[in-house]
């Protein structure tokens, strides 16, 4: 692997030219039109500090769909989870593979790694950002209503680390997002600052307000993994903050309901949106491997973003 990489820890590491093009190519897999092996022989290293069914999955099956290899790190197999520095993990494991994958708490880990790895990162996810997940929401969109642009996309409930991420998307994208948040709950206030230079977003306190019109309608759980010990206070503050059949109704007669999943039915979400004809979840589930397959790829195996 070159010194020279490229790292994707945010959606605003691509512009949005790069990100149309990842999308292209992403959909290109998703139908079968793609059969290239850019990871034949190489080597893929994820890490979780934090567990999961998709990001494991996903990750996985798409290496060796793409020709490679990947290969399983918990906090119990990687000296991470016994103190080791991260700079050290990150200077080791590229020694070994072609590219790391991590999944894990805090967002300057991610970032501390990637400084000192010489081939590329992905963040699977961390406590402050899952770009690779909205991604795959972007593609779904333009699965389902044909692109983004002129669109309007609702957050209804936690300010976490997917409305951090929608915002980044916005930023790039332009499109329109409205998060609605309960008091105490915001999304990080300097990306939504810059988010506001290049798109409309806003961010009010009534669902209803956000899903005005929204082409899109998304949410998740109240509480996320780690935050299991806040569960009863996130359930009286989020108590008016559940998608269901009447708020979708305020949202435009097409809108797509979207959720990363896993779900809680009753609490964020209730089973007929989730269930019901305007859920395209399961799509949204699948694009995961799609993109996240043509991330590794471009970052991995060389493909071009022309």
């Amino acid at each position: 692997m070159p010194a020279s990489h490229r790292d994707f820890l945010a959606i605003p590491d691509f512009s949005r030219a790069e990100l149309d093009a990842l999308l292209d190519l992403a959909e290109r897999m998703r139908r079968g039109a793609y059969d290239a092996r850019p990871l034949a022989g190489k080597s893929l290293a994820m890490v979780f500090m934090k567990s999961s069914t998709r990001t494991r999955v996903s990750f996985e099956v798409g290496a060796w769909q793409l020709g490679g290899h990947a290969l399983f790190l918990s906090s119990r197999d990687a000296q991470l989870g016994r103190g080791e520095p991260i700079a050290d993990t990150a200077r080791v494991l590229s020694r070994y593979v072609d590219g790391i994958m991590i999944r894990t708490f805090a967002h300057a880990d991610v970032e501390e790694l990637a400084r000192h790895a010489t081939v590329p990162v992905i963040n699977g996810l961390t406590d402050f950002l899952h770009p690779c997940q909205v991604l795959a929401d972007v593609l779904t969109i333009r699965q389902r209503l044909g692109t983004y642009e002129g669109k309007k996309v609702a957050w209804v409930g936690d300010g976490n680390n997917m409305a951090n991420s929608w915002i980044n998307a916005a930023y790039r994208l332009g499109f329109e997002l409205a998060l609605a948040c309960p008091e105490g709950y915001d999304p990080d206030a300097p990306l939504l600052a810059r988010a506001r230079t290049t798109a409309k977003v806003s961010l009010v306190r009534d669902p209803a307000e956000a899903v005005e019109g929204a082409h899109v309608v998304n949410t998740d759980v109240w509480a996320s993994m780690g935050q299991e010990q806040e569960q009863a206070e996130r359930e009286r503050a989020f108590a008016h903050f559940r998608v269901d059949s009447a708020l979708m109704r305020r949202a435009a007669s097409d809108a797509v309901f979207l959720h990363c999943l896993p779900a809680h039915r009753g609490e964020e979400v209730s089973a007929e949106v989730i269930d019901g004809p305007q859920s395209a979840v399961w799509d949204e589930a699948e694009n995961r491997l799609h993109v996240q397959k043509a991330i590794m790829a471009v970052l991995m195996g060389g493909e071009p973003l022309a």
